[in-house]
């Protein structure tokens, strides 16, 4: 994740930034999903990780899927 996937990410969720990229505003009620934003971004980063280091197909999309549900929210 680089400095202009964190700033979409917050902009997204919210936050206002000045010239310089610098946050001069975020509502409280944007954190969550800030932090949301990011801890999604960081498991798509896991899962093609995990895609290129199994061997099997199966054991890839079973892992995947495992950090996958980590982000769903429970019923």
């Amino acid at each position: 994740m680089n400095r202009d996937d964190i700033i979409r990410m917050a902009q997204e969720a919210g936050a206002f930034f000045d010239g310089d990229c610098s946050v001069y505003d975020m509502p409280e009620h944007c954190f969550e999903k800030f932090a949301a934003l990011v801890a999604a971004h960081e498991r798509e980063a896991c899962c093609k990780i995990v895609y290129g280091l199994c061997e099997s197909d199966n054991s890839a999309q079973r892992t995947v899927e495992a950090i996958r549900a980590r982000g769903e929210v429970p019923r």
